[in-house]
């Protein structure tokens, strides 16, 4: 690859993190046509049970001052739940992507003030089905998808404990086609010979609408992976 070897020459750093997020989902939620008011929270060990697939990445790259990264989230959930009124059910597709390039105010790597710009991009599928016990009564469907891409400006500062412990504090914000998205995070990271293994806490929330819905979603919870450098 041309980039790559170009970015070995003017030396750059890189990793790629296969990673997992074990976060629990909250959301808010209110509708107009079938018009639906509720909220739920689904915590990660009840998740498993109920999901259709995940994959997280995250690559990054750094240079003397500039960097970038990009970092990468599917979750795929279903469920179904009687009630003592109706039999729901529940599909969600959920994909959140944020790039950003970076600028280290001090000369040192991997330590010290970071400040990032670029953009969050979410894409969310839900579909959820009502029939009521009462046969006399109409089922209805609600089939709600759409993408909302915002700027997202943030910083993060990271501290260099040892020759192998380092610890990372993050905060960002974005708008644009969402209400408003906020993100913060804190991150211990553990050097070995070929990469490093992070361990941390992540929350986002986002508020989200459409012509017919509006939703507030939280996602927090524990983060752990690890990242190969070269």
């Amino acid at each position: 690859m041309a980039g790559a070897s170009q970015a070995r020459d003017t030396g750059w750093n890189w990793m790629i993190e296969p990673y997992a997020w074990a976060a629990t989902i909250g959301t808010d939620l209110q509708t107009r046509s079938p018009p639906i008011e509720g909220e739920g929270e689904l915590r990660f060990p009840d998740i498993l049970d109920k999901l259709d697939g995940v994959f997280q990445l995250r690559v990054e790259g750094q240079g003397d001052r500039a960097g970038l990264f990009a970092d990468f989230t599917y979750m795929g959930i279903s469920s179904d739940r009687t009630g003592r009124v109706a039999e729901t059910s529940t599909d969600l597709d959920m994909r959140l992507f944020e790039a950003a390039s970076t600028w280290r105010t001090g000369s040192a790597r991997g330590q010290g003030l970071e400040l990032f710009a670029g953009v969050r991009h979410i894409d969310v599928d839900l579909k959820v089905g009502f029939d009521p016990v009462n046969p006399l009564l109409v089922g209805r469907v609600l089939d709600e998808g759409r993408s909302f891409t915002d700027l997202m400006l943030g910083a993060r500062y990271t501290w260099a404990l040892s020759d192998r412990w380092g610890l990372t504090l993050r905060g960002d914000g974005s708008l644009g086609d969402t209400e408003g998205t906020w993100n913060a995070g804190l991150t211990a990271h553990y050097r070995t010979g070929g990469g490093a293994w992070l361990f941390g806490y992540r929350h986002l929330q986002a508020d989200l609408e459409t012509d017919n819905a509006q939703a507030e979603v939280a996602m927090s919870g524990p983060t752990i992976g690890y990242g190969f450098r070269f």
